[in-house]
């Protein structure tokens, strides 16, 4: 292996573990539901739009699409997390919201299946590709734009109460990993939305940075007696 297929290496290897620490990530509130038995006030679409956006990056990934394994690999493992969560929110959620998830699931794993189908059969290889490229990079940026509401609520607010710094943290690592894989690879569809997500991602961090010592400063010792 070069020095550039190493480093190109190294960067999908980095982005798959980041990635890895955001799909964990949920795990809290799910053992928090599982144990109340009940999903409360939390929301299960935001599951059901990352089981999408695994679905299309994995079919991208694979060599009868895009042929780029570590984005596959990475895009697996996050819809089994995905499918996981969605279940596990079905299993606790009442009638009405059951029916909802239900009708939302369905219609993701129809969604793909019709975009598996149109791209085998009406597409060439190389226009398959960019016909499931141009699909990713919308699912993908449209993923990373979901941090601006909480961006506008840490302005809002004034506070960074409602954005983890290690999730932002982890969300910008993967990020530069996968812009620089990209680069590396050559492949628009994965250096542009993690270019924006990349973006995003030092927003965020400058925010958490600035809101968290303003809140610190805010803050007077009691005076000693």
């Amino acid at each position: 292996m070069d020095q550039y297929s190493a480093s190109t290496f190294a960067a999908g290897i980095a982005g798959n573990l980041f990635a890895f620490v955001l799909f964990v990530s949920p795990v809290p509130t799910f053992r928090r539901i599982v144990g109340d038995e009940s999903t409360q006030q939390f929301s299960g679409s935001p599951y059901v739009y990352s089981l999408m956006n695994c679905l299309i990056c994995m079919w991208y990934g694979l060599p009868c699409v895009g042929g780029v394994v570590l984005v596959a690999t990475v895009n697996s493992a996050g819809a089994v997390f995905q499918l996981a969560y969605v279940g596990l929110f079905i299993i606790y959620a009442d009638r009405d919201r059951k029916r909802r998830m239900i009708a939302m699931l369905i219609g993701v794993l129809c969604t793909f299946i019709a975009i598996v189908y149109a791209s085998l059969e009406f597409f060439d290889p190389p226009n398959r590709k960019t016909f499931v490229g141009y699909l990713s990079v919308a699912s993908l940026i449209s993923m990373f734009a979901s941090p601006l509401f909480i961006i506008n609520l840490v302005i809002r607010t004034k506070s960074v109460e409602f954005m983890p710094f290690y999730l932002s943290l982890a969300t910008f690592l993967m990020s530069v990993s996968f812009f620089t894989y990209g680069m590396l690879l050559h492949d628009f569809f994965i250096y542009i939305p993690n270019g924006i997500g990349t973006l995003l991602g030092v927003v965020q961090l400058l925010l958490y940075g600035y809101y968290n010592k303003k809140s610190r400063e805010g803050v007077t010792l009691p005076l000693l007696s």
